[in-house]
């Protein structure tokens, strides 16, 4: 299941949060919020491959159709029309990365990308939770004396 970037980022701003007068009761926390956002990242970079091994069949596809290799059935089933103008060979992957399905996907790959680069980023953060708890409460024994 797919989980929103701005839905992500709502819910790690609450779960860092950490309540100054429970401290030990945070602490304890921190396994079950680190257990919450690796299944998250487990779900997203697993579809983040999904996403990256579809790019390659389109982008085997969109190849076969722009250097006129595609046959007529696989033409027919996909609804298009031969491609009929001759293009350098150097050229065919301009046509490829411009080409809207080819775009489309690029787009969902990267979206993807940036939400499991922010979710790694948030599984940093969470566990050095553990230090800033373990840090305020050597302060409070300091002041306390």
């Amino acid at each position: 299941m797919a989980i929103d970037i701005e839905t992500l980022k709502t819910m790690l701003e609450k779960d860092l949060r950490i309540n100054d007068a429970e401290l030990d009761t945070e602490s304890l926390r921190i396994p079950q919020i680190h257990n919450k956002y690796l299944n998250f990242y487990h779900d997203e970079k697993l579809l983040l491959q999904s996403y990256r091994m579809k790019r390659r069949t389109i982008l085997r596809e969109k190849w076969e159709y722009y250097t006129g290799k595609m046959d007529a059935d696989t033409l027919e089933k996909k609804g298009l029309e031969p491609f009929n103008l001759k293009i350098l060979k150097q050229d065919v992957d301009m046509y490829i990365e411009s080409d809207a399905e080819m775009v489309a996907i690029d787009s969902k790959v990267s979206l993807q990308q940036e939400k499991v680069d922010y979710l790694e980023q948030a599984i940093k953060a969470i566990n050095n939770l553990q230090w800033h708890i373990r840090d305020a409460i050597a302060w409070r024994k300091f002041i306390n004396g």
